[in-house]
């Protein structure tokens, strides 16, 4: 009995303890979740829900936290942080089992998914507090930590010094909860920033001749349709109906009937390629219209029998998006319409295909204005 009470005093004592400043965290003394067999890694590489949504992924983590450390002002809010006054760097803590992934592990992982050569952010974000670091937490982490950057540093993948610090951890503050799990919470606008980022395309590019290009992920992963409650968040009503509930839009009063720019359509839930502006014309319905898909493999086409008639539906296969219809009265080479709803898509024109992850659609426009 007194060894209970005791094991139940000292559990209270601890949470206590953790509880000090709300939901900061101080990251100098082990955490509750480190007990056992787990152990916690801090890094920095820029944006935290970029890198917790990519060691989440990690067999061998439990949980990922994204934060603020390396600062001199005691529970700095994001806002601060972001405005690069406190000092701190956005980072994340890793819980990990360190018998299914090692700390040596987690740092090839974390070189993989950032720019080690960039002193003034990360990507498209631009500052101090967005810099790279490994936080080490002992001896043993410092060591290994300065044995993988001079291993980074030797393998010829950059052409500039890899400039990624090794400093020791002081305090890590936990971020406020919006923050927590953002790509989960918010797919799709999380998807936009990281499209937008200019980080997978740097880091598709780095290591596609290394053999370890795992930086990005499988096209299925990528294009996963997020849960019901998240679309409800991130999408508008009109969005919401038309994809979700197989709603259509009014026509000629809709985004893209009479849009004229080059570039590609994808799905507005999954950001996966659906059509391309080469195969848009002006069928006089006020939809934007179609002769064929730009990418035949998302698309799914299904028999409809409401409305008292016979048609065929179009769908995206991984979003599972309503999109439209598919009628046989189109212009030649296919002779078919491909008439889609604006609210279904997002469209990415040409110059920004680079930067929002479809770099293999490029070519399709090269030369046209």
């Amino acid at each position: 009995m007194k060894a209970i009470i005791s094991a139940v005093a000292v559990f209270f004592i601890i949470s206590g303890f953790m509880l000090i400043n709300g939901n900061k965290i101080e990251a100098g003394n082990e955490m509750i979740k480190q007990s056992g067999n787990l152990k916690t890694a801090t890094f920095a590489g820029g944006c935290f829900w970029c890198t917790e949504s990519d060691f989440e992924k990690v067999k061998g983590v439990t949980e990922v936290i994204s934060g603020y450390t390396g600062g001199h002002k005691e529970n700095p809010s994001y806002n601060e942080v972001s405005a690069g006054t406190t000092g701190h760097v956005e980072a994340i803590q890793v819980i990990y089992d360190p018998l299914q992934v090692t700390y040596k592990e987690l740092l090839e992982i974390f070189w993989r998914h950032i720019d080690p050569t960039d002193s003034g952010g990360q990507f498209v974000d631009r500052g101090a507090q967005y810099r790279s670091a490994v936080f080490y937490h002992d001896d043993e982490q410092k060591k290994l930590a300065e044995e993988s950057k001079a291993e980074l540093a030797k393998s010829g993948l950059f052409k500039k010094p890899v400039i990624t610090e090794i400093l020791p951890l002081t305090k890590f503050y936990a971020a406020e909860d919006y923050h927590q799990d953002y790509y989960k919470k918010n797919p799709v606008r999380y998807n936009f920033y990281r499209l937008n980022s200019g980080r997978d395309p740097f880091l598709k590019k780095t290591w596609a001749d290394s053999g370890k290009n795992d930086s990005a992920p499988p096209e299925k992963m990528k294009y996963a349709k997020p849960g019901t409650e998240a679309l409800r968040r991130e999408l508008t009503p009109l969005q919401f109906k038309v994809t979700q509930e197989e709603g259509t839009e009014p026509p000629f009063n809709n985004e893209y009937w009479d849009n004229k720019r080059h570039g590609i359509y994808v799905d507005i839930v999954s950001g996966e390629p659906l059509f391309s502006s080469l195969d848009k014309y002006d069928s006089g319905t006020g939809w934007p219209s179609f002769t064929k898909p730009l990418a035949p493999e998302n698309i799914v086409e299904k028999i409809d029998k409401g409305l008292f008639m016979t048609r065929t539906e179009v769908r995206s296969k991984n979003g599972d998006s309503h999109l439209g219809h598919l009628f046989p009265d189109g212009p030649k080479p296919t002779g078919m319409r491909y008439c889609i709803n604006s609210a279904s898509m997002r469209f990415i024109p040409k110059e920004d295909l680079e930067k929002e992850g479809y770099v293999r659609y490029i070519n399709l426009f090269k030369g046209l204005k």
